[in-house]
């Protein structure tokens, strides 16, 4: 299956398609309100989709209520380190509303909070990289091994290095010349903050604390660029992912309900996020 589309709707980004089988708000332009909520509605509407999902500063959070959208979660302080973002969704078919496994979701964040005091290794025989364009071959390889399908096309080296170009910062690491982790931080440097992502490790380096030493190394180089929130939209079901962040003093901030298309399959997704101290520089390190 294709990737969704990601386009502008007026000034504002979204993503939509079939994959996902909703619209997501990822950027939101306050010139296109009040009428994008509608607007947003009415394209699901036509589309058929079951979900409607935006993320939107707590100011523009009312346009949204008035038309159904309920905040699954929040993060402080994430838009310019002084006002909230909340994670907004309205169900146009409400059997979408009720996320799948509860019970393991449940007993997911039972051991984030357990292991939350626990610390990880933070250092490793293999260096940690900064990824350039020259990498996104070796990126999309690894994403294609360890992911089936994904909500944004990473398995394509094109889009990778767009990505690259843009506002993405690409993380991995090699043993042997082989790619065999991997991560990102996409930053938002209107808002200040960075959303931790496309995490993967390939199955025979797994159990080494890669995504945790990658999640470190994303933080230390992000304090450099003002950065003043860091936050991820981690699978709900992962116990993996979900005690990394809690292990590196991210807090909950909510769950997203059958959210996201990963691996052929719709899944609830936990947010979680952090304060960045900055050293307010204005350069990304090379």
């Amino acid at each position: 299956m294709q990737p969704d589309e990601i386009i502008h709707l007026g000034n504002s980004v979204i993503q939509h398609g079939p994959a996902n089988d909703r619209i997501y708000l990822m950027k939101l332009d306050p010139a296109d309100l009040p009428g994008i909520a509608r607007e947003i509605y009415e394209l699901g509407r036509q589309n058929g989709y079951t979900k409607l999902f935006a993320k939107v500063p707590a100011t523009a959070a009312p346009h949204f209520s008035e038309l159904g959208f309920v905040d699954e979660a929040r993060v402080p302080n994430m838009c310019r380190g002084d006002c909230s973002a909340y994670f907004m969704s309205k169900y146009l078919d409400q059997s979408r509303a009720v996320p799948r496994n509860i019970e393991r979701i449940s007993a997911v964040l039972d051991q984030a909070d357990k292991k939350s005091d626990a610390s990880f290794e933070q250092d490793g025989p293999d260096e940690i990289v900064r990824l350039r364009l020259g990498d996104a071959e070796a990126l999309a390889t690894l994403y294609s091994e360890v992911f089936r399908s994904y909500p944004f096309p990473v398995h394509d080296p094109a889009f990778l290095r767009k990505c690259m170009l843009a506002d993405t910062a690409f993380f991995g690491i090699f043993a042997k010349d082989r790619l065999m982790a991997a991560a990102s931080m996409e930053m938002d440097m209107d808002w200040r903050c960075a959303e931790m992502t496309d995490f993967a490790t390939r199955p025979d380096y797994r159990g080494r604390g890669a995504a945790g030493r990658l999640l470190a190394t994303m933080e230390e180089a992000m304090r450099d660029i003002g950065i003043n929130v860091a936050y991820t939209i981690a699978r709900a079901e992962s116990y993996g992912m979900n005690i990394v962040f809690a292990r590196a003093g991210y807090a909950f901030g909510g769950t997203l309900h059958n959210n996201t298309q990963i691996a052929g399959k719709l899944e609830s997704m936990n947010v979680w996020h952090k304060q960045i101290v900055s050293r307010q520089g204005t350069d990304l390190p090379s």
